[in-house]
């Protein structure tokens, strides 16, 4: 919220010259009016020590001469309503107690959270600035309404020992203050040269032709952006020049609705209403419109849109002319790492040779005797003891079992048995 005094940079003598100067604090955080006498000397940009009614703070003059009248009409003030002066020009030491104050100010926002919290005082404390003496500290917070902070402001007095100031702000207030980065890249309007807040509703967006998104659309403020207004009045002086109502043209084809205005080419894309949208589009410019809303209060229709629709000439597509770099640049050979794939386990359930030997005999036909097999590890492992929990099992006497001896394991066994 910085103003630039551009009378100043230029060699004109001011006729009008004007006692009272603006001061800025905490690099242009807040502002004020002052009488400068001519004792002083100080001229834009110095640094000055100015009375506050409560001590002595330390600021920049911002804007100086007739600049100033032009400054306080706009905020609304009159030229006696300035009652504090410029005391003199700023010291090293005054600059140091500023500079003092100032590093002071964030562990002092942060203990008054702290204490506000404590007293279950729903505000949010927002910025701290503490004066060039250090007599005095304003808290500026945001809240949803009034606040009973009575007891607040003597536990910050207690603490901090200093004269308390409470100042309510807004959300966009709160953001000028901190300051931040858009969505555009750039600072923040209202933190660099932004002074007033214009109500800002969703209507300037339609006419823009804009999407209603609320989380495109929101600052860091939590509000709409303030630059919705920049070029609304653009938009609606083009569209002065289109029809009040063109949402729907009667043709011999069908009902045509309108569908997309391009406020700055002049044209209106219209659709027929039973393709649902998902026909073709047809584009007219705004005298075709007027005309044919003419038309058809007389009972004159068109034929159809395709009589009347505007070709657009998209023009030929220019190739860019791309530069050949081979040879010139030489990328490096992907080396892809081999996955070394696991053998399987001889002894692993689902395997179909699971007795396999996984080193086999060259010879075969040499006899050896038989033995313990060193590959095999469920050999040498101690047999599982009988489960109390589990009864043994009956035998089944139909079930044929291969050691009775007069069993042969034919089907004539029965017959030798009953013989």
């Amino acid at each position: 919220m910085n103003s630039y005094d551009w009378l100043s940079a230029m060699a004109i003598d001011n006729s009008n010259e004007m006692e009272a100067v603006e001061v800025s604090f905490k690099s242009g955080a807040s502002k004020g009016f002052f009488r400068n006498p001519a004792r002083t000397n100080a001229l834009t940009g110095d640094w000055v020590v100015v009375d506050t009614g409560s001590g002595y703070d330390v600021g920049k003059i911002s804007l100086s001469g007739a600049l100033v009248s032009i400054q306080m009409k706009k905020k609304g003030m009159k030229k006696n309503a300035v009652l504090t002066e410029v005391q003199r020009i700023a010291n090293e030491r005054d600059i140091q107690r500023m500079q003092e104050g100032r590093a002071r100010e964030r562990d002092i926002m942060i203990q008054s959270r702290v204490i506000a919290r404590s007293l279950n005082v729903d505000m949010k404390v927002c910025d701290v600035e503490v004066q060039a003496d250090h007599r005095k500290a304003t808290f500026f917070y945001t809240a949803d309404g009034r606040i009973d902070f009575r007891e607040l402001i003597k536990m910050y007095a207690k603490d901090f020992h200093v004269k308390v100031e409470m100042r309510q702000i807004g959300a966009r207030q709160e953001s000028s203050r901190l300051g931040g980065i858009g969505s555009c890249g750039r600072e923040l309007c209202c933190s660099t040269w932004l002074t007033d807040f214009k109500s800002v509703s969703t209507t300037a967006a339609r006419y823009q032709n804009i999407a209603i998104n609320q989380t495109k659309l929101s600052g860091q403020c939590g509000r709409l952006k303030c630059c919705l207004n920049y070029e609304l009045d653009t938009y609606m002086e083009a569209l002065d020049a289109f029809p009040d109502k063109a949402d729907r043209i009667e043709t011999k084809a069908g009902l045509a609705v309108l569908v997309k205005t391009d406020v700055f080419k002049g044209l209106l894309y219209y659709a027929y209403a039973k393709d649902h949208g998902r026909g073709k589009f047809y584009a007219l410019e705004v005298t075709q419109v007027h005309e044919m809303i003419t038309n058809a209060k007389k009972g004159l229709l068109v034929e159809s849109l395709d009589s009347v629709k505007v070709i657009l000439d998209a023009g030929k597509e220019v190739e860019p002319a791309y530069e050949d770099v081979t040879g010139a640049v030489e990328l490096p050979p992907d080396v892809r790492k081999k996955k070394k794939k696991k053998k399987p386990s001889n002894n692993r359930p689902g395997n179909p040779n699971p007795n396999r030997n996984p080193n086999p005999d060259p010879n075969p036909n040499q006899n050896t005797e038989a033995g313990p097999n060193p590959n095999n590890t469920n050999q040498n492992r101690p047999p599982r003891p009988p489960n109390p929990n589990n009864p043994p099992r009956k035998p089944n006497p139909n079930q044929q079992n291969p050691n009775n001896p007069h069993h042969r394991g034919d089907e004539n066994s029965l017959n030798d048995n009953k013989a």
